[in-house]
């Protein structure tokens, strides 16, 4: 039997012991092996959310309105849905960028690395690929940090609740910017971007946390977008259309130039 297990940080893994138990998935090298599917848990903090809901929802039908009754029972399968936290199962490897989110590539443009992460203690100040994933309010809202290393700076900007697929949004809405810090030195930013319905940027981790890829560092309630800041000659490894899911997708490979191309069908 063999287990893989996938990264948790320290206090999910105190706080929540069954859900670190949930986490381990336990494969088969037998012909005929495999895993069980299982509902994604809700994250602790959608919990409240989901009970609000359901006590609302109750106090219809109670009252007797049904119609709202039903409207809000839907209300509640929603929430219910945006906090879920699926398991995911992230690859390894030295050379790979996984993706902070789910979601849809929207862009893929060379930019100037943002302000509040710029300079030598940072990203540095020549320019990057920005690789951009917008999630909608249907998508998993659990981010997650690309690579692994040591979490260098965590910065909070307020700003805007501007549309988040904007270009513009990446300088003028409510933002929060991470760089992480490989073991070798190579770092990696990315940023969560509130968008017009998110009302609230929410981390997980400090500065001076050590990270494993693809382990949980925030959310962002609802709806909004993540960009990723890829270090010099690293080619994206997604195209513009495609869909991503945090923890999981080779965004890029470091060192990697090589291009890909794709068919919408």
């Amino acid at each position: 039997m063999a287990t893989i297990a996938l990264p948790y940080s320290l206090s999910v893994q105190m706080l929540h012991p069954r859900r670190t138990a949930m986490s381990n998935i336990i494969s088969s090298n037998r012909p005929g092996g495999g895993i069980k599917w299982h509902w994604p848990s809700i994250h602790p903090e959608g919990r409240k959310f989901l009970l609000i809901a359901g006590i609302v929802t109750l106090c219809f039908w109670l009252l007797g309105w049904e119609i709202i009754g039903w409207l809000m029972l839907g209300v509640t399968l929603w929430v219910g849905a945006f906090f879920r936290d699926p398991v995911r199962v992230t690859p390894v490897g030295s050379d790979v960028i996984i993706a902070p989110a789910d979601g849809l590539v929207t862009q893929i443009a060379e930019v100037p690395p943002p302000p509040e992460i710029a300079g030598p203690d940072g990203l540095g100040a020549a320019p990057m690929l920005r690789v951009s994933i917008f999630m909608s309010v249907f998508d998993v809202h659990i981010n997650r940090t690309p690579v692994a290393g040591t979490l260098r700076k965590l910065v909070y900007i307020p700003g805007k609740f501007v549309n988040a697929d904007l270009d513009k949004a990446s300088e003028e809405n409510e933002r929060q910017h991470f760089v992480v810090e490989r073991a070798d030195g190579v770092r990696i930013g990315f940023t969560q971007i509130a968008g017009l319905v998110a009302r609230r940027i929410m981390p997980f981790v400090t500065m001076g946390n050590e990270l494993t890829t693809g382990q949980r560092v925030g959310l962002i309630r609802f709806g909004s977008r993540v960009d990723v800041y890829l270090p010099s000659g690293t080619t994206p490894q997604v195209l513009l259309g495609q869909r991503t899911l945090a923890g999981e997708t080779v965004v890029a490979r470091i060192g990697k130039a090589e291009t890909i191309d794709g068919i919408g069908q």
